[in-house]
């Protein structure tokens, strides 16, 4: 098989990547090592920033979630039973939309259909070979049958264990990575939202955050140890562990119910240099991972994905290779200023297991003078709505 970009993962990174891509008459091919049920069984973020609503749009993919989307303007952070609102919109000008990832991958899978693109489900043993000549080649097994791909460029959207990264030679790439010592242990319920907006929670017992999927789905997180067995997690443990971190308030109106998806998630920040290596280039969790705390993940691919749509446009339309040569420069500039702020959040929202009394005081001091500093507000807003692409 021929194509101009082959693509590994069929995440949002990758189905939006040659969807962008289809629309300027470009050819590409997704190989997705899992199934399509699969993917679309994957509960992850929520939050989208404006540039990625743009570019849903610009993809033709924006219709249900300019329809079902939540625009939010704001948020709450609280310690103990004290709450105070950031008005992220009054400080940039600027929202964020609430539409689930599991139906923003739905949304750009019927686009993709709709346009007859050539995705590869439960394509086995994938590998990369040739990346440093004009003709890179995908190899995977389907059916038991071994298949290949001809490539001009082949981006890696694969996610963290995918093979892109692992396929960049040791001598290239460098990788910086912080392991943090507790997890969330994330809840989603069909509830009423404990509140019109998210909060952000610091509490002696430990983090806590409640967001939301629709007025009638709810997404709850809780700080627990990185070896928590879930198993022990019933979902009256939970409520009952949830409520004792809200504000007064919240608690006393927090409606509760079966839990539709429970999960653990451990958390790290991570990231690999550079993102380009030959013809392949890295986009998404393959190339950089963020502690869920600023909600930038998700969002940290599509910018990704904006940068490399725009240069192999400009390739296959003027011949131009610059944009491709900056690639990776201009991720990781980008990369680096939101892993900087959800480090920052993370650790000012969490209890550490070795935490001091000192310490405790330097986070009660950082969320003090957020609250009460209109600068800090304003560079806490133009960070979590997200810098310009």
């Amino acid at each position: 098989m021929r194509t101009q970009v082959g693509i590994i993962g069929s995440g949002p990174a990758g189905l939006l990547l040659s969807q962008l891509l289809d629309l300027q008459g470009i050819e590409s091919v997704v190989l997705e090592r899992r199934s399509q049920a699969y993917v679309l069984s994957r509960v992850r973020a929520g939050v989208l920033e404006e540039g990625t609503v743009a570019m849903l749009r610009q993809a033709q993919a924006g219709e249900r979630m300019d329809r079902e989307g939540l625009i939010h303007e704001g948020l709450d952070i609280a310690i103990g039973d004290h709450r105070h609102r950031i008005d992220l919109k009054k400080y940039t000008g600027k929202t964020l939309m609430f539409y689930g990832q599991t139906e923003l991958t739905k949304d750009l899978m019927d686009a993709r259909k709709a346009m007859n693109a050539q995705i590869v489900y439960e394509a086995k043993n994938v590998s990369i070979e040739d990346l440093d000549s004009k003709t890179p080649k995908l190899h995977y097994e389907k059916n038991d049958k071994k298949c290949e791909v001809v490539c001009d460029f082949i981006a890696g959207c694969d996610g963290f264990h995918g093979i892109s990264r692992r396929s960049i030679p040791e001598t290239v790439l460098k990788t910086h990575e912080q392991v943090y010592p507790f997890g969330w242990l994330g809840v989603l319920s069909e509830t009423r939202p404990v509140s019109d907006e998210v909060i952000y929670i610091n509490n002696w017992h430990g983090f806590a955050l409640c967001s939301m999927r629709s007025m009638t789905r709810s997404r709850y997180y809780i700080q627990c140890a990185s070896d928590e067995d879930l198993e022990k997690w019933t979902d009256d443990r939970f409520w009952d562990a949830l409520r004792t971190r809200l504000p007064r308030d919240a608690a006393e109106s927090l409606e509760v119910g079966p839990s539709i998806e429970k999960s653990i998630a451990p958390l790290r920040s991570f990231v690999a240099e550079p993102m380009q290596y030959g013809r392949l280039f890295l986009a998404g969790d393959a190339a950089h991972i963020v502690p869920p705390t600023g909600a930038k993940g998700l969002n940290l691919a599509a910018s990704d994905v904006h940068y490399l749509s725009n240069a192999l446009v400009a390739f296959y339309m003027d011949k131009d290779m610059g944009l491709l040569e900056s690639y990776s420069h201009k991720c990781l500039k980008r990369v680096r200023q939101a892993e900087r702020f959800s480090w920052w959040l993370t650790s000012i929202l969490h209890r550490f297991p070795d935490q001091s009394s000192f310490n405790r005081s330097i986070q009660v001091a950082e969320l003090d003078y957020l609250m009460e500093s209109d600068i800090a507000q304003a560079a806490f807003a133009e960070n979590y709505v997200g810098l310009p692409f």
